[in-house]
């Protein structure tokens, strides 16, 4: 049976609150360059983003742009990452993905989303989180977090990412679309776990639809 749609005010009730919940919500990840945040991005894949900051002032203090990168050593940029996931997958993607930035794009990170999908290691995920971070797009990033919580309150009501993200982008208010991801997300590591979700201390407990819990 499906769940019945939140309405556009009910659906602004639950940013507002998460946003006055979670006013600190912004991407986790330490960058200081649209570059700097692809590769971060990339990085991230399967792992924390606390992981990922642990490893990028020293790789990006030796490669900081894609010119850099591009002509780096996979061993070296193993060293470098070893102790994310996928360290050795990630290494080869990234230095491709740089020297693909260098052939095609000038070493600049493209602000278009087919651009972005078509990098080495780059999914629809990162290319809306650089969209978003980077350029000041209005994009849902669909992650693990998003996927569980925006599907167990109500947001949503599908079985894989995609579907989600464009239920999403249905039910939420475009301008919001960042911010939203942003909260979700800090929802779902504070509070709306996938083991046992804080229901008792949920700032949108009255709303939510508790699909799931």
């Amino acid at each position: 049976m499906a769940k019945k749609r939140f309405t556009p005010a009910e659906v602004t009730e639950i940013l507002d609150l998460l946003r006055k919940e979670y006013p600190e919500a912004t991407c986790a990840l330490d960058f200081g360059t649209t570059f700097q945040l692809l590769i971060s991005v990339v990085l991230s894949a399967q792992t924390t983003d606390v992981s990922v900051n642990k490893v990028t002032p020293g790789l990006f203090a030796r490669y900081p742009d894609a010119f850099a990168l591009a002509k780096a050593g996979q061993d070296d940029v193993i060293e470098l990452i070893r102790t994310i996931g996928m360290y050795k997958t990630k290494s080869k993607n990234i230095i491709r993905l740089s020297q693909e930035l260098c052939e095609k794009h000038d070493g600049i990170v493209p602000e278009d989303y087919d651009a972005l999908v078509a990098l080495p290691g780059v999914g629809r995920k990162t290319a809306n989180v650089v969209l978003a971070e980077g350029f000041g797009h209005q994009r849902i990033a669909v992650d693990t977090h998003v996927f569980r919580v925006s599907n167990r309150i109500g947001l949503a009501d599908e079985k894989d990412v995609l579907k989600t993200e464009y239920a999403l982008m249905d039910i939420l208010p475009e301008d919001r679309w960042t911010e939203a991801h942003h909260t979700i997300i800090f929802h779902g590591r504070r509070c709306c776990s996938a083991r046992k979700p804080g229901c008792e201390t949920c700032v949108i407990a009255g709303l939510c639809r508790k699909v799931g819990v």
